[in-house]
């Protein structure tokens, strides 16, 4: 487990400001739980930072995961968030859509989120920004990348696509084996 480099760092903010804009400063200024991002097996972790000190005596190959997994990187170097951030990013998010009972298991199943489908959203989404996906009852779903923008997303037809699905939480069945591996 060590520290992420400049470049590491940059591209990891970057993607996290896509969702939280610039809310990152409550991941990074967070003087009552300080937390730090660490890097595990191309995975990167969002740790308190007392667990992280204690991390460091335990030998590199036995450490399976530490704190939050936000994502991993690539082998070409891009940075992918999973599904186990959502809780980070829900907490801080600066777009949010909310979708009706009756969307929310085609969004579990790993479908777009389509008009027919939103109970609600932000008044100022723009096309193609970072949006958490919540039910009616507030319960983050996943998260993905806005189709079209608020505005634009009204004149739509109820089966047009309003978000690109990224992640849901149904992932955590879908893909149990290779989640965590």
């Amino acid at each position: 487990m060590r520290q992420l480099t400049e470049e590491e760092t940059r591209v990891v903010f970057e993607k996290l400001a896509a969702y939280i804009g610039r809310n990152i400063s409550f991941l990074v200024d967070n003087k009552e739980n300080p937390h730090v991002f660490r890097l595990q097996k191309d995975r990167v972790y969002y740790v308190p930072e007392n667990v992280a000190k204690l991390a460091t005596s335990v030998a590199r190959p036995n450490l399976m995961s530490v704190g939050i997994c936000l994502g991993k990187f690539t082998k070409t170097g891009k940075f992918r968030l999973h599904i186990t951030s959502l809780s980070v990013l829900a907490q801080h998010a600066k777009y949010k859509i909310w979708i009706k009972q009756n969307g929310e298991m085609p969004f579990l199943y790993g479908n777009h989120v389509l008009k027919a489908h939103v109970g609600k959203m932000s008044d100022d989404i723009p096309e193609h920004a970072g949006v958490i996906v919540f039910s009616m009852h507030d319960v983050p779903l996943g998260f993905g990348v806005s189709a079209k923008s608020t505005s634009e997303a009204r004149n739509m037809p109820p089966t047009a696509i309003v978000a690109f699905r990224q992640a849901d939480i149904g992932e955590y069945l879908r893909d149990e084996d290779t989640l965590f591996t």
